[in-house]
């Protein structure tokens, strides 16, 4: 499974290089465009949405497009190629394209913790991960990083992939074999999870606790972004993450503004866990462990050669100002 994400990681790589710190804050000189290209339209960005539907952006001079690409590639490539100012998804994409000599770097947390879970049937047994062997398991389609970390927790647990019996569907529709009962277990994101929880199904295993902080999602950059803009998109980015942690309620609201066809019940709660559970960053800062972490997981896989230079990768001349504010 793991050839898959090294030959999508590596051909984009390739591809690329040839192709409120208060609500209160004085707005600064609107109008400014910039352009964001999402991966998908995923309840992860919750804080990007919340930076645009709040106003933080506005409050920055800010008028931010954002655009679905439909993939990781995708969003990263909308960057490289000058069609977007920002890009949103998974830190790895941006790391290997860069080990492959792309000017981009990462600028902004969004998505602080392993966002995976496990959930299983209600009559399953699961005292630890050793229970999947010789089970079928459900996932999403490589290369995807909840199968990854899946892979992963295997491999550290003295398993392989060829000791389940592994079934991956398109991201999202995970829950469908749990529910038909085709499988009994499930590797699964928001807001898949708390929709199996309603039907019924429980949450064994949460790798946000498991693995602690993790650069799962972030804010890429050229290095030749325009800096005023990037300062204002990291600081209104930075603002909604503040906000987030001390309005949950209000939080949730613009959750379910953005996700308008999922039961409102299963958006609360979605909501709700990934704030419990340090999913959703305090602030836009990406430390050196947070990092280290997610990208061992793709070294592990043979996607990435060794560790991005921490210091280079993170662009603290964005991150800090942002801190700093108040």
């Amino acid at each position: 499974m793991a050839r898959t994400a090294i030959k999508a990681l590596s051909a984009l790589s390739t591809a690329l290089i040839v192709g409120v710190a208060a609500v209160s804050t004085p707005a600064l000189a609107a109008g400014k465009k910039v352009t964001i290209s999402q991966a998908f339209q995923s309840m992860l960005y919750l804080p990007l949405y919340v930076a645009i539907d709040g106003g933080f952006f506005e409050k920055q001079g800010l008028d931010v497009d954002k655009q679905t690409a439909g993939s990781p590639s995708a969003a990263l490539s909308a960057v490289l190629s000058g069609s977007a100012d920002f890009s949103l998804h998974g830190p790895e994409w941006t790391a290997v394209a860069a080990e492959k000599g792309a000017d981009v770097d990462v600028i902004a947390n969004v998505v602080n913790g392993a966002a995976v879970w496990i959930a299983v049937a209600p009559d399953v047994k699961f005292s630890g991960i050793k229970d999947v062997k010789g089970q079928v398991v459900v996932a999403g389609q490589m290369p995807t990083t909840s199968t990854s970390l899946f892979f992963k927790l295997l491999k550290e647990n003295g398993m392989s992939q060829s000791d389940v019996k592994l079934v991956q569907v398109p991201l999202g529709s995970e829950i469908g074999p749990l529910v038909a009962g085709q499988s009994k277990i499930a590797v699964m994101y928001e807001p898949g999870l708390d929709q199996a929880v309603a039907k019924g199904m429980k949450v064994v295993l949460g790798f946000p606790k498991l693995y602690g902080e993790y650069a799962f999602s972030s804010i890429s950059a050229k290095r030749s972004v325009d800096p005023d803009a990037a300062a204002r998109f990291v600081k209104g980015l930075q603002n909604a993450l503040v906000y987030m942690q001390g309005h949950p309620a209000q939080t949730a609201a613009i959750a379910r503004k953005e996700f308008p066809t999922l039961d409102p019940v299963v958006v609360d709660a979605a909501v709700k866990r990934m704030l419990d559970e340090g999913v959703y960053p305090r602030n836009v800062g990406i430390t050196p462990k947070a990092l280290t972490v997610a990208m061992d997981t793709q070294i592990a896989l043979g996607n990435l050669k060794q560790q991005p230079n921490y210091d280079r990768f993170i662009v603290q001349s964005y991150i800090q100002p942002a801190l700093a504010a108040k």
